[in-house]
């Protein structure tokens, strides 16, 4: 402790539950509560007189200078509260993620201090599943761990947003782990995934003789899932038929198996994705307005690999630990391997990342992936910063009938080019494509799936 500090401050730093230190304006620390002692593995004597950057950072300047959004440079500059979110390393050097407050205030005459109060998010092994971990240290990506952190405290319907591949499932999954209802059941089910006719069936179950061919009970995923989570991905495929008797079991919580008259209950929290435009869809009658306001008590967008530049060089290296780990030998990217990496926009992103990573390993030697390694599918590289993904707005050709096939072209390719040039015509407009090639949106949607162009 400093002796010299004021007691009303010292009384200030004691009474409060989170780590809380008082800092000065040159980074260095003049007192701290145990909690922020105890949180770095260093006792009160330690911790005063050293830097701030120094013992939460373990970085020899501060984190300004590191590109990161610094408390102390706002607060001292502007004199008002500063918030960010930081990463900082605990007591065992391992990375963890925190809420930072900063605060002006004042000491004897005209002294000025920061305090800086230190809000847990989650330590690094809380971000992990079966085959992937959320990484990365952006303020893209911290500010939306922060948000995932704070909607899981709640018992509100979470909708999340974002593009093909930037990993929703696994933002459902830690919103699960860190809910209330961790230690129940978290059951996944892709919506596009499934039939119309099955729909009703995975979701609610049957009895016995319920249908043709049925020998037995079946439990639906809404009774799997009783006391945990149900994540229903693609919530846009959800087939207008079914849409009504899910708004209905929202509603009351109950339902009935198929061919059963027992009314069952199942206490389940939901958590739904989608890159769609939901409200788009309703106003087009494609989705229920209804449905949509229940599913989404919560919305939560998601950011796209482009906006968390940044990451990409942790994010390949932890893929490529995952990878090796499950017997492909262990390796490593040049540097020239990461900038190819770095410079290439990621349409698919973290996703595609992986499946890049994956090639790149089988076809390595000696445990070095170099730049000829990283097969990037034909998409150009980041030629800008824009955030803006456009369909190529090329003359379109007639949608009557598919263009003649170059000398070499398979009919998949063939039916690919005519869907994208479709697509182009329509604005993306999946609706319109789909009514002129005489399919179900649905069935356009796995094509686009096969064919890579979701």
């Amino acid at each position: 402790m400093n002796s010299t500090l004021a007691p009303e401050l010292q009384s200030l730093i004691d009474v409060q539950e989170n780590p809380f230190v008082l800092i000065d304006e040159h980074y260095r620390i003049v007192a701290a509560n145990r909690a922020y002692c105890a949180n770095y593995g260093m006792d009160q004597q330690e911790v005063v007189g050293k830097t701030c950057h120094e013992v939460s950072h373990r970085s020899a300047v501060p984190c300004h200078q590191n590109g990161e959004d610094c408390p102390h440079q706002a607060v001292f500059q502007t004199g008002q509260s500063h918030e960010v979110i930081h990463t900082h390393f605990d007591r065992h050097n391992r990375p963890e993620y925190a809420r930072i407050k900063g605060h002006p205030i004042q000491g004897k005459g005209t002294q000025r201090y920061l305090g800086e109060a230190i809000y847990h998010i989650a330590n690094s092994d809380e971000l992990d599943c079966d085959d992937m971990r959320m990484v990365g240290k952006s303020p893209a990506f911290l500010a939306c761990l922060d948000h995932l952190t704070r909607a899981a405290e709640s018992e509100a319907p979470i909708l999340l947003l974002g593009e093909s591949g930037v990993g929703k499932e696994l933002a459902a999954q830690y919103i699960h782990r860190r809910s209330i209802r961790a230690n129940k059941p978290f059951i996944a089910v892709n919506c596009a995934s499934i039939t119309e006719t099955l729909f009703e069936d995975e979701l609610f179950g049957h009895e016995r003789g319920a249908f043709t061919g049925c020998i037995g009970r079946k439990q639906g995923l809404f009774e799997l899932a009783d006391g945990g989570t149900l994540f229903l991905d693609e919530a846009g495929e959800i087939p207008p038929t079914m849409q009504a008797k899910l708004l209905r079991v929202l509603e009351s919580g109950e339902f009935r198996r198929l061919g059963g008259t027992d009314t069952l209950r199942a206490d389940v929290r939901l958590v739904s994705a989608t890159n769609r435009d939901l409200l788009e869809m309703a106003e087009e009658n494609h989705f229920r307005l209804d449905l949509y306001y229940r599913i989404a008590g919560i919305d939560l967008r998601l950011p796209n690999l482009q906006e968390r530049r940044s990451d990409i060089p942790a994010l390949a290296e932890t893929m490529l630990k995952r990878i090796t780990q499950t017997g492909a030998p262990r390796c490593k990217l040049t540097d020239e391997a990461m900038e190819k990496l770095v410079a290439h926009h990621f349409p698919g992103n973290v996703r595609e990342l992986r499946n890049i990573l994956l090639k790149a390993v089988a076809m390595s030697s000696h445990g070095i992936i170099s730049a000829s390694h990283i097969h990037l599918g034909g998409n150009a590289p980041l030629q800008s910063h824009t955030h803006t993904h456009e369909i190529d707005r090329r003359t379109p050709p007639s949608p009557s009938a598919a263009p003649p096939a170059p000398k070499g072209e398979s009919m998949a390719e063939l039916e690919a080019r005519h869907i994208t040039d479709l697509l182009v015509q329509n604005q993306g407009h999946r609706r319109k494509v789909a009514d002129v090639l005489g399919i179900s949106e649905r069935t356009l949607y796995r094509k686009l799936k096969v064919y890579g162009l979701a």
